[in-house]
């Protein structure tokens, strides 16, 4: 059952000879996302996992179904800043190009927690190491994109954007587990994910060589959803409920990704829906000094890294 009239198994281009790079790529969308893409005939994927195990265990999975395959498991804990620092590293001394970056790896509602960097423990994962993940391949995306004609960042978020405190994002206290009061975990994940789709925007008005987007994947029934306890399975399914949306299957819920990463996109910087549906910014979402906020504040807190 296809998503709309987009398909990857009858609309997705030839990808020979391309570079890949698939956060979160050992399971849910991410590795639903490596195994169609491995089916395009590119010239390598990078599966990055925080658990090397976890992350080869789906490269066999992978290669199950799409025996020639060209995965290669990257270990990536984009909590860790010099964890993301070695596998940018490795991607750059392995590989002369980047042809796609899939900033899909996240975490959800989780509890009050530091990442080893000190940092909100959701926004250190969902915002931050991919910040540093593309800071630090950003060179060589542009250097592919000049060479080849196009490279891409595709960041998933969610409507769970939404969710973020007053102001959007709390960064005076993102050095901290932050105490948001009543509903804090869906705030905390709330500003994570609003600051995906506010850097993707800034990043394309900053690299407009470069196609940089940010989708919303729609509610998919993944290792994310089933590993939640019962009060927050019971909020999405009647939150997707109420936006007039669906349960997809893990497969389903990889087509958004897949056709960013792929097809032809209207409009640079935006988010979209699935499949391929331009959301109209609203509130947050066109708050240009939140954005320019968001990008002064990451640049700051990223100035000590390089490859």
């Amino acid at each position: 059952m296809g998503r709309g009239n987009w398909n990857p198994s009858n609309d997705m281009s030839d990808l020979s000879g391309k570079v890949i790079l698939v956060t979160g790529g050992n399971s849910g969308l991410g590795r639903e996302s490596i195994l169609a893409l491995a089916k395009q005939r590119p010239g390598k994927i990078y599966l990055a996992a925080r658990d090397i195990s976890k992350g080869s265990w789906a490269s066999d999975l992978i290669k199950k179904h799409v025996p020639e395959a060209p995965v290669t498991v990257l270990e990536c804990d984009l909590s860790s800043l010099s964890s993301v620092r070695n596998a940018a590293r490795k991607v750059a001394s392995e590989s002369s190009r980047l042809d796609i970056l899939m900033c899909n790896a996240g975490v959800v509602a989780c509890p009050k927690g530091l990442s080893e960097d000190g940092y909100e423990i959701q926004f250190a994962t969902n915002h931050l190491g991919h910040a540093l993940l593309i800071k630090l391949l950003l060179q060589m995306l542009r250097k592919t994109a000049k060479l080849h004609g196009n490279a891409r960042i595709v960041s998933l978020t969610s409507p769970g954007f939404g969710f973020s405190p007053k102001g959007g994002i709390q960064f005076n206290s993102l050095h901290s587990e932050q105490d948001l009061g009543f509903g804090g975990p869906p705030k905390r994940y709330g500003q994570s994910k609003l600051a995906n789709i506010l850097y993707a925007d800034e990043l394309s008005r900053r690299n407009p060589q470069l196609t940089c987007v940010s989708i919303d994947p729609g509610a998919a029934k993944t290792e994310l959803f089933t590993n939640q306890g019962w009060l927050m399975k019971t909020f999405i399914t009647i939150t997707t409920w109420m936006r007039g949306e669906m349960m997809w299957s893990a497969e389903e819920g990889a087509y958004n990704q897949l056709w960013a990463a792929t097809a032809d996109i209207p409009i640079n910087g935006a988010l979209y829906k699935p499949i391929g549906k331009h959301f109209e910014p609203t509130g947050h979402l066109k708050d240009a000094e939140l954005r320019q906020m968001l990008w002064d504040w990451t640049e700051g807190e990223l100035k000590a890294y390089a490859l």
